[in-house]
């Protein structure tokens, strides 16, 4: 039976580049989760009797949120959900699910690479029936919606079962309880050349994978052993937990160090790979090499062609605007269209739709392609396997041929997190007041060519985003690009990104840090970093 219950506005409920995130305590608040998911009915339409994919990554308070949507969805009229059985989706496997059985769109329960836990994060994510996140004006009619709610509709049912697979009915709707990797493996299978990626197993290759204890367990472990013959223990952390184990299921230098470590170790294996906690970003690490997710993005798409499912060549690539421009290189040489877009995947689904990019990549590890509408680090992964498959070489091997043929984009990306949101958004005004005295100039013997604010001006829809960070360029294609990320949940995250080209292969040995030194200075000369963060050096360096 469906009821209707009276309640007030939450004033914090904008959802940002990836949903409406904040810690699990908020949304245990009365009313809180429901009024969000209320809004997300009220502000989109034509539903009635169509499906909705939920699932989530498994972190703390997912299991109560399934049920709350699964009640509410019927109560607003939805005539099917289809959800991942224990309520576990990765992100790019909902993504798929939504498009594959042509569902009117998605709810994904995470909050990314956030950590976990009743004291943890958590998140709510609308995704449209493209299978990708809501564009700005979904979320922005949420966020109207969610300040001017009254009442939330629900109906009064006995939980659903949601670890056995089947079908039952609640008020009407029925919802279905499904494998939550089948499909996603299916389609795994049709892009990649198993056969070769099996040889490549049988011949003593050895790889491991760190699931760190987050979404991409299952499906690391049904894929990598099940199905590529991969030896036992090749997928490691595979069980997904609440708390992600106690750590955070980030995939960087700094909370897989154990993994890094491993891969530089004289009796390294071959490969190693990580994923986060929704399943949509990826760490890849050869014997002896780190491989930075901006130069992952150029080589993933310089020998894409090696796999079955882009056998006949990439339309266009592109990368969001801190990401390095490795990849502009490998596009300029294919023949194809590069795009530079905002932060947010939100804004290459346009693109893919459009039947302009192929291939997709952030530096925040998150690198795919047009199979879903997601960034999917599994997918990353895969393809790197089958392109160690197809040419018989090591990462090191592939890495350095890539920069003796294109130039080396020495990169890093500086975070200074939880900052005073006040004192953060001052720093970035009195920088944008700075820039049209900038180019001219010379900071350390550098000479500034040029700086600007980012904005973006869509190709497809002519819709316009700005502010999207500020970027500095000095001769001879080096740059700083400063700006504030919205994925944390507490403060503001600045995030500092530096790059330099390097076309001499003589020097593509250098020490990352080191070879960008100077320039990190010159952000710090510059944008006054230190003195407006009070902090002395970042919380984490990649």
């Amino acid at each position: 039976m469906t009821k209707t219950v009276a309640t007030k506005p939450f004033e914090d409920q904008q959802p940002g580049t990836s949903g409406l995130r904040k810690k699990v305590p908020v949304f245990q608040q009365p009313h809180y989760v429901e009024n969000f998911l209320q809004s997300i009915f009220d502000a989109v339409e034509g539903f009635e009797g169509k499906t909705l994919v939920l699932g989530g990554d498994g972190r703390y308070y997912n299991r109560e949120v399934v049920q709350k949507v699964i009640a509410m969805a019927a109560a607003n009229g939805f005539g099917r959900v289809i959800v991942g059985q224990g309520g576990i989706l990765s992100t790019p496997a909902a993504s798929h699910i939504i498009r594959k059985y042509k569902a009117f769109g998605g709810i994904i329960l995470s909050a990314s690479h956030n950590p976990g836990g009743p004291k943890g994060d958590f998140g709510i994510k609308y995704n449209v029936g493209n299978g990708g996140p809501a564009p700005e004006k979904v979320t922005n009619a949420i966020y109207e919606r969610s300040r001017a709610i009254s009442r939330y509709v629900t109906v009064d049912a006995p939980p659903v079962d949601i670890d056995r697979i089947g079908t039952v009915e609640v008020a009407g709707m029925t919802v279905e309880i499904i494998d939550p990797v089948a499909d996603y493996a299916q389609m795994m299978e049709e892009l990649f050349d198993f056969d070769a990626i099996r040889k490549l197993f049988k011949s003593g290759f050895r790889m491991r994978f760190d699931a760190m204890h987050a979404v991409t367990g299952p499906y690391a472990k049904e894929i990598l052993e099940g199905r590529l013959g991969a030896p036992d223990h090749t997928a490691r952390n595979y069980h997904p937990l609440p708390d992600f184990g106690g750590h955070h299921p980030d995939p960087n230098l700094v909370h897989a160090k154990h993994l890094y470590d491993a891969l530089m170790a004289p009796d390294a294996p071959d490969f190693g790979a990580a994923s986060d906690g929704d399943g949509d970003r990826n760490l890849v690490i050869g014997r002896g090499i780190f491989v930075t997710p901006s130069d992952s993005l150029a080589m993933l798409a310089a020998n894409a062609h090696l796999a079955p499912g882009y056998k006949d060549g990439l339309k266009g690539i592109a990368r969001s605007m801190p990401t390095s421009a490795a990849a502009d290189r490998v596009a300029e040489k294919l023949g194809i269209g590069i795009y530079e877009t905002p932060t947010g995947w939100k804004f290459f689904g346009n693109l893919l739709d459009a039947g302009m990019a192929t291939i997709c990549g952030e530096e925040s590890a998150g690198t795919g392609s047009n199979h879903v509408r997601e960034k999917d680090g599994l997918w990353a992964v895969l393809l790197w396997l089958n392109i160690l498959a197809a040419r018989g070489e090591s990462v090191m091997e592939i890495a350095r041929k890539h920069w003796a043929t294109y130039g080396r984009n020495y990169y890093s990306r500086h975070d200074y997190e939880e900052v005073e949101a006040d004192r953060a958004g001052r720093m970035i005004e009195e920088l944008r007041a700075k820039l049209p005295g900038l180019p001219g100039t010379s900071v350390r013997g550098m000479k500034i060519e040029k700086a600007d604010d980012f904005a973006y001006h869509d190709p497809v829809d002519g819709s316009t985003s700005e502010h999207q960070g500020i970027r500095i360029f000095f001769e001879g294609n080096s740059r700083i690009v400063l700006r504030l990320s919205g994925t944390g949940t507490s403060g503001a995250t600045v995030r500092l990104y530096i790059e330099r080209f390097e076309p001499d292969p003589a020097r593509h040995d250098l020490d990352t840090q080191a070879a960008l030194a100077d320039l990190i200075a010159a952000a710090d000369d510059i944008a006054g970093i230190h003195a407006h963060t009070g902090r002395k050096e970042p919380s984490v360096i990649t």
